[in-house]
């Protein structure tokens, strides 16, 4: 199946916000222009793949030493990376090892405007938004006709388009999930890279994303014909549903009727709704392997290629740096290990909640996937946060196919990453309905146990309805979806991500956990961002 994520070149950096696109005193560059690049019909499609690609790749030729953004690192500045670091290492299924200035910061929720990892999400945000307004711009009804564009690439026009402002969409979700009130650029500013954007607030600009894809969604590609790695309906559905899900948080209103509403559409499409688009696997672990692409679980991936699209970011990260000590890293497909990332006791504790995980790290809960050969199971000494071997490793994601083989490539994963799949959408719409929404034509305790029987492979920990409550549906996410970039957002709209109600080692500081001041329930704008925009107004507490 053909992966859409090719190593093309970035067609135009036009404008950033503050320094997203390039050092501060640089100027913008571009290796073609809007003379000469839409002379080729066929331009338009590599412009869009450059879109999707903007969420896995780092610059023209990667994997490193020429990255799309600027004063760091461009294996540090994978969007992918980078945000799941973000969403990942503040919490309790995540540490990280390394010492790189900002990353312990991270680990214990004390990070400060001038972290260097919080200013690569930013502007990585605003360098794929800029990209998409760009394109936008240049695909208008007007500038086609000037250019006596092809009927062909007419009529799918409006489909790419489509998938342009959902990227746009889930960039602009990404912003307001972690800053909160954020600047709001369409491809209707003129005036962008001549004068400083004003900030929108976080409720304007989820108006404008959830406005946005309600008027887009019918010109995306039906689940059950949209090709693997691109938006479909499916895709702004479940963004919608998250949006949704979340609105209490970001604009004060519940609206938990709608996040049902768009998980129920998603569901539809599904085996157990009668639809063929989707099926949650039998094989848990085939989700994360190097041949994902053929799993009908996936809503929406980022993917990779270890031949065609090398980077240090992405799936390599995940892979690479979760081996180390004791683990062979050729059993994961790869010739090496980072020794970075592990995982604390509360993740193991919360499958202990439901079967016990063995000493090798086996348990009947197939989901449970740790290594513990020379791992401590328990963080208890500040010290150990740099000891890779403290803290059971998680090697979740690999470079195997599901025959067992390693892909091509042992230095670059095939793996893809599921931003949105299936069983989030049953969570989600479980979630929605205890928190008073509806119930709509499926019973929740129906959705878990279908979860459920995969994990076990039988009824045997079935559930009924008087089972699911909040901590049910907090405890079952993180053992759903650990490590797939959920767990910050899940953890605040529980109330547990700053609160002294949950603690986790480094919570706060100290290796016992302590609440965090509840103000970091937000990143802060990047120092550099303040110092170019003068309309930017800090987040409070930083």
């Amino acid at each position: 199946m053909k992966k859409y994520i090719h190593k093309i070149f970035v067609l135009l950096c036009l404008v950033s916000v503050g320094s997203a696109c390039t050092d501060l005193d640089e100027e913008p560059f571009t290796l073609i222009t809007e003379v000469n690049v839409y002379n080729e019909p066929s331009s338009y499609r590599t412009f869009l793949n450059k879109l999707y690609a903007g969420l896995a790749l780092t610059g023209q030729a990667g994997p490193a030493g020429n990255g799309d953004i600027k004063q760091i690192d461009e294996g540090f500045s994978s969007y992918l990376r980078q945000y799941w670091q973000l969403q990942q290492i503040p919490t309790d299924e995540v540490v990280i090892g390394w010492g790189d200035a900002g990353l312990p910061d991270i680990v214990r929720l004390t990070w400060s405007s001038d972290n260097q990892f919080n200013r690569a999400v930013y502007d990585r945000i605003y360098f794929q938004i800029s990209q998409i307004n760009e394109f936008l711009r240049e695909t208008t009804d007007e500038k086609l006709a000037s250019r006596s564009t092809p009927d062909s690439v007419l009529q799918i026009m409006p489909q790419y388009r489509a998938e342009a402002r959902y990227l746009r969409a889930l960039s602009y979700f990404h912003g307001i999930d972690l800053y909160g009130d954020i600047p709001l650029l369409t491809e209707t500013n003129s005036s962008v890279g001549l004068t400083p954007p004003e900030q929108s607030t976080r409720e304007e600009v989820f108006t404008f994303i959830t406005t946005d894809l309600l008027d887009l969604e019918s010109d995306l590609s039906p689940a059950a014909s949209a090709d693997y790695g691109r938006a479909s309906q499916a895709s702004a559905w479940t963004l919608l549903s998250k949006l949704y899900l979340n609105s209490e948080v970001y604009v004060g209103q519940a609206k938990y009727d709608s996040a049902r509403i768009f998980a129920e559409l998603v569901i539809d499409e599904s085996e157990f709704g009668g639809g063929s688009a989707f099926t949650l696997e039998e094989n848990y672990a085939e989700l994360f392997g190097a041949d994902n692409d053929r799993r009908k679980e996936t809503i929406f991936s980022i993917n990779f290629d270890g031949e065609n699209s090398q980077t240090f970011g992405g799936t390599t990260f995940l892979v690479f740096a979760a081996i180390g000590g004791n683990m062979d890293p050729f059993e994961y497909g790869v010739n090496g290990g980072w020794w970075g990332l592990r995982t604390t006791q509360n993740l193991v504790n919360t499958f202990e909640e439901v079967a016990p995980v063995e000493d090798d790290g086996t348990s009947t809960d197939s989901r449970a996937i740790f290594f513990t050969d020379g791992q401590e199971r328990d963080i208890t000494d500040d010290n150990q946060l740099g000891n890779f071997q403290v803290g059971y490793a998680v090697p979740k994601f690999t470079n195997v196919r599901s025959d067992g083989q390693a892909a091509g490539n042992n230095s670059f994963p095939d793996t893809d990453f599921s931003l949105f799949r299936l069983a989030d959408v049953y969570l989600m719409y479980v979630e929605a309905v205890e928190r008073g929404a509806n119930q709509g034509g499926y019973a929740p305790v129906d959705l878990v146990n279908e979860i459920r029987n995969r994990a076990f492979g039988d009824g045997n920990q079935n559930i009924t309805d008087a089972d699911i409550d909040l901590d049910f549906i907090i405890a079952e996410r993180s053992r759903e979806l650990y490590w797939e970039g959920h767990r910050r957002t899940d953890l605040i709209r529980f109330g547990l991500f700053t609160s002294a109600d949950y603690l986790w080692p480094f919570k706060g500081g100290p290796v016992e956990g302590r609440a965090a001041d509840e103000f970091r329930d937000l990143y802060p704008i990047p120092s550099t961002e303040l110092i170019a925009n003068p309309n930017l107004t800090q987040n409070p507490g930083y």
